[in-house]
């Protein structure tokens, strides 16, 4: 069943979900109490981290979710292969993908003494559930599967064009997972309950021209509609973009509901008096075929990385005293726990050989988390001759600037496309060290600018 919500703003996505809410309650199954709570594994998207279902964590706590019963995997490689069928240095095959997905729900189920888990994934993250629920027992294992922004009809359905790759709608990891389930032609089977979310047309891997797959001109053969399936219940939100089909306070209020059959209390996130951050201190790896291709995301620990920790002024981004934390990461990559005063905001200094010293800066924490990751960054070769380079970042969305307000060092940040296709905006400063600002739709991180000829990048995080 289809559920299409259309509002004319994004500043009305809230009042969207609520009206999600509404259309759900009748094809939503009833969940236990929240005393009695399933344990839900989160599945992070191509190329990304556990780290973004942060703020998704935060809100299921707010509304009572026990914090043990939250889990959100980090996938070592998290990259698909070009080619699905062939290995490649530092890329999962959808195989070992789901294998690492079905390791990780064994685990849950051990440590909870729960039956079932819930499954929620992101993009490349849907795959694997649906792979794992009909290819490796997840059948049995999985009481409610939600799927955001996957691609469950391909990024392109090209007949012909990279089929062994893992997104091709033509190819036969997708076409043997869409195959029908039953006479009706469903693409979905019980026992699992199905929920897909999507985007009406803002989906940069849902789009008719093949644009952001390097083809643009080219027909992709795939519409806004790709990520449905058949016999789901397929839910529509106006202009969310390939990330806030399941990191927004939207797609959290459609998946509450889909679990618990009732609204959740609270869409913002709670404060609490006391709180603990900790996480993983990882790095980049580098295409061992050809170095020449640059950089590409893993998951592993930086062992070895020297990391520093300070409280900032929120007007000024200076540091207000000595670090709250000053260590070496082990080989775990685990840098925390540390305690922090609720809401105040932080940098974060990650010095390691091969990477530029790294300042993180970010708004301050609401609630404890052990989902703060920290990736260490290189400087591009275009940058080095720059006096500072600072980054506006959006790990759990991107930046659509006919949709959202956003300046850097008090503009609007140059060079960022329509269409919400890409996550971050780059300025090089001038002026010297300085205070340097980052907005976005209301969020505000105020970082300082550091010199890039020292080996200086700055990241500017915000939060949402």
């Amino acid at each position: 069943m289809n559920h299409a919500f259309l509002l004319p703003r994004r500043s009305l996505l809230l009042a969207a979900a609520a009206a999600a809410g509404l259309a759900l309650a009748g094809c939503a199954t009833q969940s236990p109490s929240l005393a009695e709570a399933p344990p839900i594994v989160f599945v992070h998207g191509n190329g990304d981290t556990a780290a973004l279902w942060q703020t998704t964590v935060w809100r299921f706590e707010s509304n009572g979710w026990p914090r043990e019963r939250l889990h959100a995997i980090d996938v070592p490689y998290p990259l698909s292969r070009d080619e699905d069928a062939k290995p490649q240095p530092g890329r999962t095959s959808a195989a070992e993908h789901m294998a690492y997905l079905k390791a990780e729900v064994d685990k849950v189920l051990k440590a909870t003494g729960a039956r079932q888990v819930v499954l929620v994934g992101n993009s490349r993250g849907g795959n694997a559930i649906r792979n794992y629920i009909y290819n490796g027992g997840g059948d049995k294992t999985v009481s409610h599967a939600i799927l955001g922004g996957t691609p469950n009809h391909g990024v392109w359905a090209i007949p012909g064009f990279r089929e062994g790759n893992e997104f091709s709608g033509t190819g036969p990891f997708l076409k043997a997972l869409n195959a029908p389930k039953n006479a009706a032609g469903d693409e979905v089977s019980g026992p699992v309950k199905w929920m897909t979310i999507r985007s009406d047309n803002n989906d940069k891997f849902a789009q008719p021209d093949g644009l952001w797959i390097g083809q643009k001109g080219t027909p992709t053969n795939v519409t806004a509609t790709g990520p449905e399936l058949k016999g789901a219940t397929n839910v529509v939100i106006p202009r969310i973009d390939h990330r806030e089909t399941s990191y927004s306070p939207v797609a959290f209020e459609a998946t509450y509901r889909f679990i618990t059959g009732k609204a959740p209390a609270r869409t913002e996130i709670a404060a609490e008096k006391s709180v603990v951050i900790n996480g993983k201190v990882t790095g980049l790896g580098v295409d061992s075929a050809d170095p020449k291709t640059g950089n590409f995301s893993n998951n592993l620990p930086l062992a070895g990385a020297q990391l520093e920790v300070y409280a900032t002024d929120s007007a000024t981004g200076t540091r207000t005293g000595h670090p709250l934390l000053r260590k070496t990461v082990g080989a775990d990559g685990q840098w925390g726990p540390l305690t922090v005063s609720p809401g105040a905001p932080i940098e974060f200094v990650i010095t390691a050989p091969g990477y530029a010293t790294t300042h993180i800066y970010r708004s301050g924490f609401p609630r404890s988390s052990g989902l703060i990751h920290l990736r260490a960054e290189r400087m591009a070769d275009a940058d080095k001759g720059a006096e500072s380079v600072v980054t506006l970042t959006r790990p759990r969305g991107y930046l659509d600037p006919a949709r959202d307000k956003m300046l850097l060092d008090g503009a609007v940040p140059a060079g960022v496309p329509a269409g919400a296709g890409v996550a971050s905006a780059k300025v090089k400063p001038a002026g010297g060290v300085r205070s340097i600002a980052g907005e976005f739709n209301g969020e505000r991180v105020v970082g300082q600018t550091w010199p890039a000829a020292q080996g200086h990048v700055v990241m500017l995080e915000v939060s949402q």
